[in-house]
């Protein structure tokens, strides 16, 4: 199979996975206000971030051990590709015992800050932890390798069986009266799936030789992707810490449902574009340097044009979606306006940096850029406690967007100076054309009225939303962007590798 068909084949089962994990993540959360409430949603949303924190203990290596691979992948390297794998799974082995420890510390502590029985507290963190513990046991090696070899799509549809496996049970679950309890252990065993379908896919279709001799360190700059690593976990979680900590669970439960639907778009661009860095990376390892550049600008045109019309269609619609998401439910106030547009906003920001962010990745440069990083999480944990007793969700979702839109202009200046000597003027001419769409878009949506109170309204409403933002973003494209448009098409018929 040709590179680019690998692209597309990855593209596609990005894209519909996402939307597998986007549509399963409305109907799951919403069995649960329904039938446990907005306290223990909360509370689960709470202990899943905080599990999310122990993916700061990889230091990054995942992204390494990625781009260590695509040389030897290249070069058909089986010896290469069997250390960096060993050394890897030695790695990760040895973070789950890590792991272990912060779940009995988190067993200790977490109970003190929420306001749930221990035993109840303590045996869902264990529970919920479970599939994670796995994951970093017999998964995630796995996982990176297909990656790298522009396999994402194998990976990606054992995600999609378990993400519906997992719904379809869970719902029939609750239905049937099971405890909260109940239904994470089923959500644990079914993913356990996941880990195991890798590692027997690996098995018959790579050379790996489990007994092969590591000498030295096959890893290169192992221990400096902590930085892009760092920034990334701390902006995804530090939100819900902040309100644990500080707010309370009905609060944590509105973040949720906001950022249920934020991810979920984000995740559907960010999983679509999974297939960017080994297809960067290929090139790099190939010293590709004219069809790296011209490939490079495509991608860069295409990634701000889909950006900027997904996430003004859902800063537009995100409000009317939860009012109806969330109708019937009376024990918090779900309606945020202000917090949902800032919110999109932020992971719209952190979705335009993709071709820049790939593209350090792709070239290894882990250990240059974990300046910006550190500078980005510090903005972020700084400005999120602070604001958060004056602004409430304004101020966690400010404390974000801060810190990414700082990480994206700085990835930006980063490449024009190390990777690809051009202007910082392009990313400039982007965002000002990115903002006039998501403000005119905004401006003439406003003739609709935005109130629903089905599904069906809302997705009337959302249709014509979104022909108002395609009509907006063809005009502004097509007056400003007119050459980069040909020039994609051209690029992507004559591509055939």
């Amino acid at each position: 199979m040709t590179r680019k068909k690998k692209l597309i084949l990855n593209t596609i089962t990005g894209v519909l996975k996402q939307l597998v994990t986007v549509i399963c993540g409305f109907v799951l959360p919403r069995y649960l206000l329904l039938y446990y409430g907005s306290s223990v949603n909360g509370l689960l949303s709470s202990i899943t971030h905080f599990l999310s924190f122990i993916a700061l203990l990889d230091m990054g290596v995942g992204a390494v051990v990625q781009a260590n691979l695509y040389k030897p992948l290249a070069s058909k390297d089986n010896d290469q590709i069997s250390r960096i794998i060993k050394s890897s799974k030695r790695f990760f082995r040895r973070l789950a015992y890590i792991f272990i420890c912060y779940i009995v510390v988190l067993c200790v502590v977490f109970p003190s800050i929420v306001d749930f029985g221990a035993w109840y507290t303590v045996s869902l963190l264990v529970i919920i932890s479970i599939s994670t513990l796995f994951q970093y046991l017999f998964g995630m090696t796995n996982q990176l390798l297909l990656n790298a070899d522009q396999k994402s799509y194998v990976q990606l549809l054992m995600q999609i069986g378990t993400i519906i496996l997992n719904t379809g049970l869970a719902v029939l679950l609750m239905k049937a009266g099971a405890s909260v309890h109940a239904v994470k252990l089923m959500t644990a065993v079914v993913y356990l799936l996941r880990p195991f379908g890798q590692m027997i896919y690996v098995r018959h279709h790579y050379k790996i030789n489990t007994k092969i001799e590591v000498q030295g360190e096959p890893i290169k700059q192992k221990w400096n992707g902590f930085s892009q690593h760092l920034a990334a976990v701390v902006c995804q979680n530090i939100d819900v810490a902040v309100l644990t900590l500080f707010s309370t669970m009905e609060n944590i439960s509105i973040y949720s449902v906001y950022y249920n639907v934020t991810f979920g778009v984000q995740q559907i661009i960010m999983t679509a574009a999974t297939g960017l860095e080994s297809f960067f990376g290929n090139m790099i390892a190939r010293n590709e340097k004219e069809k790296l550049l011209s490939t490079f600008s495509a991608v860069e045109w295409i990634i701000h044009t889909i950006v900027t019309m997904v996430f003004s269609i859902a800063a537009i619609c995100i409000v009317p979606f939860v009012s109806v998401y969330t109708r019937g439910i009376t024990d918090a106030n779900y309606i945020a306006p202000a917090f949902g547009v800032l919110l999109v906003l932020a992971y719209a920001v952190q979705c335009l940096r993709i071709p820049y962010f790939r593209m350090i990745k792709a070239a290894g440069h882990f250990k240059e850029t974990q300046n910006g990083a550190y500078i980005s999480a510090a903005l972020n944990v700084i400005i999120t406690v602070s604001a958060v007793y004056k602004f409430g969700l304004i101020g966690v979702a400010a404390g974000t967007l801060i810190a990414m839109l700082y990480h994206t202009c700085y990835f930006v200046w980063y490449l024009r100076k190390n990777i690809i000597c051009r202007s910082e003027l392009f990313f400039v001419k982007y965002m000002i054309t990115d903002t006039l769409i998501g403000v005119i878009s905004f401006a003439v949506s406003s003739i609709l009225t935005s109130k629903c109170n089905t599904y069906f309204e809302w997705t009337i409403f959302a249709c014509k939303t979104s022909a108002i933002v395609m009509l907006v973003s063809i005009i502004i494209n097509t007056v400003f962007y007119r050459q980069q448009f040909k020039s994609t098409i051209i690029l992507l018929r004559r591509q055939k590798s």
